[in-house]
């Protein structure tokens, strides 16, 4: 079903509208985020001339159901349980999707992924991930590419691609450790 209000494509980052760092780890209104993560999903593919089907929607719902990064069997036994069919290709080629337009990350450290947060906008995040409940919280990298690319230069390295992870402990579990 298509949102009848879909967000315009957002290339720049929105404080109005972009979820706070850290987000995944407090109190939200988790409803509205997942909706809006959505809505701006419908709006990308649309704009980008390729479709957010019934698999890739679901794929993203189910992505955004925990804010927590999952692996592709994971989504593939959801899918399966919603009648999308229990063939791996399945839920590959809807996270594949789902990754090469911007609405997914790939969380290497976990071989799992993770809906994307800042959908449309222009922005090289820093994974927290919390080892105790697989939280994922996707944050801001500021002045960590800078430095990268720093050390880099100076390597005489081109940094061409960066997924930069850190694991630790979130809020809830540090409190209960």
């Amino acid at each position: 079903m298509t949102n009848p209000h879909p967000a315009p494509p957002n290339p720049v980052p929105n404080p109005a509208r972009t979820p706070s760092p850290g987000l995944a780890f407090r109190e939200h209104d988790h409803t509205t985020c997942a909706l809006d993560i959505l809505a701006r999903a419908e709006a990308l593919t649309g704009a980008a001339g390729a479709r957010l089907t019934p698999v890739r929607r679901r794929t993203l719902e189910i992505l955004l159901e925990a804010h927590a990064a999952l692996g592709a069997y994971e989504v593939l036994d959801r899918l399966a349980a919603d009648g999308f069919g229990r063939q791996p290709p399945v839920a590959y080629r809807a996270l594949e999707f789902l990754v090469e337009h911007g609405l997914a990350h790939r969380i290497r450290r976990m071989n799992a992924f993770a809906a994307c947060m800042h959908p449309g906008e222009a922005h090289q995040p820093v994974f927290l991930i919390c080892r105790g409940c697989n939280a994922v919280a996707e944050a801001p990298a500021g002045g960590v590419r800078p430095a990268l690319d720093a050390a880099a230069h100076l390597a005489g390295f081109t940094v061409e691609r960066a997924s930069i992870e850190a694991l630790g402990l979130c809020p809830q579990c540090r409190a209960a450790a």
